[in-house]
């Protein structure tokens, strides 16, 4: 069972978020400094797992194949910085689509809680959006971080004085990830 895994949203937390979507790597610009974060979180021992929406595949604007190449491409940027991305869990749909799997809703996390055996209440999510934390929540994740990058500020805004509010805001992923190892329960003293 893993029981050291970080959730991360990818548009706003690992990468520059676009209103226009992300379609191609050439498009995709990592924010500065979380692909040196996603690599500590690694040296730390922790596992982690992309859990993102990506309407462009339903909308017709990105084919899942090119989305997986792009997905493939970052995940050895990020192993050539000394991080690793164990998976990618991704909504395709369309937002009209009423799926189960389209943060807030928690399916994505649940799908890789069961293909990798994860101890939700030890893991922890990082998200830039009330969508995300709210996920993290529902599902039955321990802990949730919310950044200021992509719509962080929009979104600290929205949780503020909600139940579902996440139990730290960090500047950027970097940030997040000195919090989490910091209160890693799991550390050896």
């Amino acid at each position: 069972m893993l029981n050291k895994v970080v959730f991360v949203d990818r548009d706003g937390v690992i990468n520059r978020d676009a209103p226009d979507y992300i379609l191609s790597w050439a498009q995709f610009e990592f924010l500065p400094g979380s692909r040196r974060a996603l690599a500590r979180l690694k040296r730390a021992g922790f596992t982690t797992i992309v859990i993102t929406n990506q309407s462009a595949v339903g909308r017709g604007m990105i084919a899942p194949a090119a989305l997986e190449d792009l997905h493939a491409s970052m995940c050895a940027a990020v192993r050539e910085a000394g991080g690793e991305i164990r998976d990618i869990f991704y909504c395709p749909h369309h937002p009209e689509n009423d799926c189960t799997c389209r943060k807030p809703r928690p399916g994505l996390i649940w799908a890789a809680q069961k293909r990798h055996a994860i101890d939700l209440a030890c893991a922890c999510m990082v998200g830039d959006s009330a969508r995300d934390i709210t996920a993290a929540r529902v599902a039955g994740v321990g802990l949730a971080v919310l950044v200021r990058t992509g719509n962080g500020a929009a979104a600290e805004k929205a949780l503020s004085g909600r139940q579902d509010r996440p139990q730290h805001v960090a500047a950027d992923l970097a940030a997040a990830v000195d919090w989490i190892i910091a209160h890693d329960p799991l550390r050896a003293p």
